[in-house]
């Protein structure tokens, strides 16, 4: 019985000949006609047979076992995306990391402190806030004086008794009306899939679905997506409602969400947003605690 073709063989073959016997710790040995690995340095690298390599190559075997897979992406010295890869073209799904996490990229800290006309905030793949600029602060109210476990946009949105007052200081309306809690659900969905052994994040969707009805039904529709953008009204108490395009951007493998809150060029909700930030700082956000 044969397998389809696919692209796993000539893959194989392409990170096998750009890595260097020196790279990877073997003796350059006798003239070479190739800089890369022989298939016998590869299969010994890996721990499994010349034959085996040969097959996976030729396309003759296309679905080896995540242990395998493993095995070649260390061998092959791959990046994260190329073992996902990897595993994808033999039909696996690739490792996933264990837990939710809340580290962020020195060039990201960077570009938090240049946005300064903007409200910006990063939140965890499940929607907890781990970093806020000024403007967001001003805008929606320092989020400092609430516990860092419930700095949850997922919980705002879905409020259980118990929780206290929420992160967002000053109401909000969306404008998208009842898609956008579906679209937090589906998100969330979709970072269970992406950390499937995450506690924090299985403690946050059980205590939601426990907690607040309107979850426990749109999740269990088990829609599955990404949160991209939303449109909000924030009734700020000094500048008044400011209407302002919600975007969300994601940052790498850890599914960090980086949202940004703007307004219109040269409108009055424009206008409004810059006051807001100018009179709504009560303080400089301070760094959020450390969370588990």
């Amino acid at each position: 019985m044969t397998t389809e073709p696919t692209e796993l063989g000539p893959t194989l073959r392409a990170w096998r000949d750009r890595l260097s016997p020196a790279a990877a710790g073997l003796p350059a040995g006798r003239s070479r006609r190739a800089a890369g690995l022989r298939r016998e340095e590869l299969a010994e690298l890996a721990g499994i047979s010349v034959d085996y390599v040969v097959r996976l190559e030729q396309g003759r075997f296309a679905t080896p076992s995540a242990q395998v897979l493993a095995a070649l992406a260390r061998a092959l010295q791959l990046t994260a995306d190329e073992r996902d890869h990897l595993y994808r073209l033999a039909r696996l799904v690739p490792p996933s990391p264990g837990e939710v996490s809340d580290h962020i990229p020195p060039a990201l800290h960077r570009m938090l402190h240049r946005l300064g006309d903007a409200a910006v905030a990063v939140f965890a793949a499940d929607w907890r806030l781990i970093r806020w600029n000024r403007g967001w602060a001003a805008l929606l109210g320092d989020p400092s004086a609430t516990a860092p476990a419930l700095r949850n946009f997922a919980r705002d949105t879905f409020p259980v008794d118990g929780d206290g007052p929420p992160m967002v200081r000053w109401p909000v309306v969306s404008l998208t009306g009842g898609s956008a809690e579906a679209a937090i659900v589906s998100d969330l969905r979709r970072a269970s899939g992406r950390f499937p052994r995450s506690r924090r994040l299985h403690d946050l969707i059980g205590t939601l679905e426990r907690g607040n009805a309107r979850f426990a039904r749109l999740w269990a529709a088990g829609a599955v997506g990404a949160h991209r953008e939303e449109h909000k009204i924030i009734e700020h108490p000094v500048a008044g409602p400011v209407s302002v395009d919600c975007d969300v951007l994601t940052d790498g493998d850890a599914e960090l969400k980086i949202v940004v809150l703007t307004a219109v060029p040269g409108s009055a909700d424009e206008t409004r947003l810059r006051l807001a930030m100018l009179s709504g700082v009560v303080s400089a956000p301070r760094t959020p605690d450390p969370v588990a």
